[in-house]
């Protein structure tokens, strides 16, 4: 009986793995029946991703996007994601694949699967006006600084420096915030701060603090999804040694990383 039993688990165990497998080998067949990979990327993060005045969502990650889809021969739709919700959408198949600034973690690991090598890099910032005259990160100490929800370095930034951290959903909100004044400062990514603060409406801001936890940002794909992230493996690859995303820093207006630049030199 006992023999039984264990002969039976071990054949549902098989069929459980075999599906699994299968299903990890249906998420590209499935993109290509339909005709188009939804991507989950930043609508309000320019020069990464951000609308245009038709409302179009454009930017550098939505061309390496724009890439993913003309590998696979389909269509590209591009569902615009915030910090808070990116994860989830992936997780919940709203989209396929998910290139959204997001920094590379630990426990992200645990939720989607990230895909290396990483594609990207940014380090943590500030803006704030100029005439404030911040200089170190304990000047944030006991001032509200606006965030956004589901940013890593929020919780840093406040018991590290004692700011008093007011987080909003899109960095819409947080800017806004930051013009009227209910905010010292705004912590961000560096990489954004930059084209923000070079803006003509942005002048009496500045991102006066020394950059730090610079890391790494990972795109993802569901987890399970291995032939998939494969696939992203290789691609990714191909942008470093191509020099694909030096290409696009310099379409969009951005200097050329020192990340950008090590990883084409690495894979070139």
């Amino acid at each position: 009986m006992k023999f039984s039993m264990l002969k039976i688990a071990a054949a549902s165990l098989a069929l459980s793995g075999m599906a699994v497998t299968t299903a990890s080998a249906d998420v590209l067949d499935t993109i290509k029946e339909r005709g188009k990979l939804i991507v989950g990327v930043k609508a309000d993060y320019k020069p990464y991703g951000y609308l245009d005045s038709s409302g179009a969502v454009i930017g550098i990650e939505p061309d390496l996007a724009k890439d993913v889809a003309d590998r696979l021969g389909v269509e590209v739709e591009f569902v615009p994601v915030v910090s808070s919700n990116r994860m989830q959408f992936l997780e919940q198949g709203k989209i396929d694949l998910m290139i959204a600034t997001m920094t590379d973690k630990p426990d992200r690991r645990k939720v989607v699967n990230i895909v290396d090598p990483n594609y990207y890099s940014s380090g943590t910032n500030i803006l704030s006006l100029k005439s404030l005259g911040l200089k170190e990160w304990d000047d944030l100490s006991g001032k509200p600084v606006c965030g956004i929800q589901g940013a890593f370095y929020n919780k840093a930034t406040s018991e590290n420096y004692g700011a008093e951290i007011v987080a909003f959903k899109g960095t819409a909100e947080a800017y806004a915030a930051l013009q009227a004044g209910n905010c010292a400062a705004f912590v961000y990514d560096d990489s954004a701060i930059v084209a923000k603060a070079a803006e003509a409406e942005w002048s009496d801001y500045e991102m006066p603090l020394q950059t730090i936890d610079d890391a790494p940002w990972g795109l993802a794909v569901q987890l399970g999804e291995d032939g998939f992230k494969e696939l992203m493996s290789e691609m990714i690859t191909e942008w470093h040694a191509s020099g694909r995303i030096l290409e696009l820093e310099t379409k969009w207006g951005v200097a050329n990383t020192p990340f950008a630049q090590a990883m084409h030199d690495k894979y070139k």
